[in-house]
């Protein structure tokens, strides 16, 4: 009898997920590609879970302030990270986190892809990806590059277009795309790799000038803008991606409920009126294929890393 009651009590207790409001952690400054998509997920959830989604955002260490938040709170899905290729790079890049990535998190689903897009103030003499190697080449390691954090995609589509056109340039980081783009605006750094939801206002304003996007195929965003293998770098292929973790022992009940709200969300016309102009592409799925994705992330950047092509 006792062992009924509890189970009835346990499924009640369940089936009352969520009773209160989820909160979206976002570990980068607001004004970038997470937080676009994070706050426009959001909106979709909140109908979907009958709660209030809220958006925190939580930034610095190259995510891992932020993700060592989410791994730290209780697994009862009222804490997500909204998770990026960050957190595929970050074992292998850091030699120590407060958390062990493969076991602190529980993946609920990808949300979407994005390509990053190469970009130069509209005062910048490099008109081409072409212009920024021949610059590179002429005066080794005078050429800067900012990104939003060490292991960001910005980081990592910079990195591997200085190892495939064997450059030397330096790394400016900070904590956050804003931050970022503020200093590329003013002149303090040469480029940036940034997502299409951070520099698509800036390229629309004619401040900044789109070179080329990291994607294997053109943008929809920018149909115009050659990739960067149609700009001179042979076999050069590097894609954003955001999706949602929970902190390890989250009831898979709840799991479940969460990757239906996200897939849900994630599909409507509201989220994919907000991605067009952005370039970006819904991708959902089940846990289990989050959870292969992102493990095979983290075994391509090992090697990169390894290889000494991503380096801090």
């Amino acid at each position: 009898m006792f062992a009924a009651t509890l189970a009835i009590g346990l499924n009640a207790a369940q089936a009352a997920f969520p009773d209160k409001p989820v909160k979206l952690v976002v570990p980068f400054a607001p004004g970038g590609g997470a937080d676009l998509i994070a706050r426009t997920l959001a909106v979709g959830m909140s109908q979907e879970l009958g709660q209030s989604v809220i958006v925190e955002n939580k930034p610095g260490a190259g995510t891992i302030i932020g993700s060592e938040m989410v791994a730290k709170s209780a697994p009862d899905g009222y804490t997500l990270l909204v998770s990026s290729i960050a957190h595929s790079v970050n074992p292998s890049l850091m030699e120590k986190l407060p958390y062990a990535t493969e076991k602190a998190f529980t993946p609920v689903s990808m949300v979407v892809r994005s390509p990053n897009v190469l970009v130069v103030r509209a005062s910048s003499p490099y008109k081409t990806v072409k212009d920024i190697i021949a610059a590179a080449k002429a005066k080794p390691n005078q050429l800067t590059y900012a990104s939003p954090g060490n292991g960001t995609s910005s980081h990592l589509a910079a990195a591997l277009f200085a190892d495939l056109a064997k450059l030397q340039i330096q790394h400016i980081t900070y904590k956050g795309s804003s931050p970022a783009l503020t200093d590329l605006l003013g002149g303090q750094t040469d480029i940036l790799f940034g997502t299409s939801g951070s520099v698509g206002p800036f390229i629309d304003s004619g401040k900044l000038r789109a070179l080329a996007v990291t994607s294997a195929t053109r943008s929809s965003a920018y149909p115009n803008v050659p990739t960067m293998a149609e700009a001179g770098v042979a076999g050069y292929v590097s894609e954003g991606w955001y999706g949602l973790h929970a902190p390890a022992g989250t009831p898979t009940a709840i799991i479940e409920q969460l990757n239906a709200a996200t897939r849900k969300a994630a599909q409507s016309d509201f989220f994919k009126s907000k991605l067009v102009h952005e370039g970006m592409v819904a991708q959902t799925g089940t846990p289990t294929e989050y959870e292969a994705f992102v493990r095979a992330e983290i075994a391509r950047w090992s090697k990169l890393v390894k290889a000494d092509v991503i380096t801090k």
